[in-house]
């Protein structure tokens, strides 16, 4: 993936860090990947080979550190609606954890662990030309620093061209923004600004 894609993701997602901040009143931290392999069958996603390339918000700090700083990973339960060709729902469960590598003054080791505490959705949008892109969006929990806390995460992969969905492919990025529980009426706005926000990103890779 070229480097304009990815800039046009994190730029647009990291914006989520405003969102977050202002609905659950609490310090967010936001984790951006690039790259990886998402692959699977009725039985669920896994992302794998994913690098973590920014952190924004880490005990407080609001400039990004950038780089190669670790990886992000997951695997979502088994499918329960639609199929992984035209756009489906997965259940509940899975694991989701993000790796530190030590750099960046990061501590060595998992950053976050937890699960996807509500049905992810792997959505498929069709070009005029063709091609296709899908997005993955789910609302995770787990435990960050000692402290239980929530989020959502948004997946992008590349361009499918006029293939479909087939056991693998590869993403061009995303976005995972986590924070200490907010309410549920917060966790609501989190999940609508995290589907916004994947829609205006895909635009503007199209555009590129």
């Amino acid at each position: 993936m070229n480097s304009v894609k990815l800039g046009v993701i994190s730029l647009v997602l990291l914006s989520f860090i405003g969102l977050t901040t202002f609905a659950s009143a609490t310090t967010s931290v936001d984790f951006s990947n690039g790259r990886g392999t998402l692959s699977g069958s009725n039985a669920g996603l896994t992302l794998t080979g994913s690098t973590l390339i920014a952190i924004v918000g880490w005990n407080g700090v609001s400039t990004p550190i950038t780089g190669s700083l670790g990886t992000v990973s997951f695997t979502t339960d088994a499918l329960t609606g639609g199929s992984l060709a035209m756009g489906a729902t997965f259940a509940a469960g899975g694991t989701f954890v993000i790796d530190s590598n030590g750099t960046g003054g990061f501590p060595s080791g998992t950053l976050f662990s937890g699960t996807f505490s509500g049905p992810v959705t792997w959505t498929l949008t069709t070009l005029a030309n063709g091609t296709h892109n899908y997005t993955l969006t789910g609302v995770i929990t787990g435990t960050m620093s000692g402290m239980t806390v929530n989020g959502v995460s948004v997946q992008l992969t590349v361009n499918t061209g006029k293939s479909l969905f087939s056991e693998s492919t590869l993403i061009s990025g995303g976005d995972t923004t986590v924070a200490s529980v907010p309410e549920p009426s917060s966790m609501a706005l989190l999940g609508t600004g995290a589907l916004a926000l994947a829609g205006l990103a895909r635009r503007k890779l199209i555009a590129r």
